[in-house]
């Protein structure tokens, strides 16, 4: 995954500057159909038909995090379209996008079916 200038900007004005950054409690992973400039935050996030972002938690090890238990999003109640990205925000609506990545497959997701991230398949790297 990738990290978006909000994110960016508030881990160099914290570590370099002392300005104060407090990590969100929670945060929520979201699927997209399309990014037009992530770093940006210039994404279309998926709407309607029971979509809503999820719970996501993370656990560190040496300069990779992971999700330490599988994310399951709503039985979808109407075609979401073809997933190719996700992103990590720090809220449950509206929010700042602070990290995001492709798909390494796209998903088309229909009536009936649920978009899974299994436990440890969504890591952040910094090197």
């Amino acid at each position: 995954m990738s990290f978006t200038n909000f994110l960016e900007t508030e881990i160099l004005d914290h570590v370099f500057a002392g300005a104060a950054y407090t990590a969100p409690g929670t945060k929520y992973l979201a699927l997209f159909t399309a990014i037009a400039d992530g770093e940006a935050g210039s994404v279309t996030e998926l709407s309607g038909s029971a979509y809503a972002r999820q719970t996501v938690a993370f656990t560190t090890s040496g300069n990779t995090t992971s999700n330490n238990a599988a994310v399951e999003f709503p039985t979808a109640t109407g075609s979401w379209g073809t997933v190719t990205h996700v992103g990590v925000y720090d809220a449950s609506t509206s929010g700042n996008l602070m990290a995001y990545a492709t798909l390494s497959a796209s998903k088309a997701i229909d009536t009936g079916d649920v978009f899974r991230v299994p436990s440890g398949d969504l890591d952040i790297t910094l090197n």
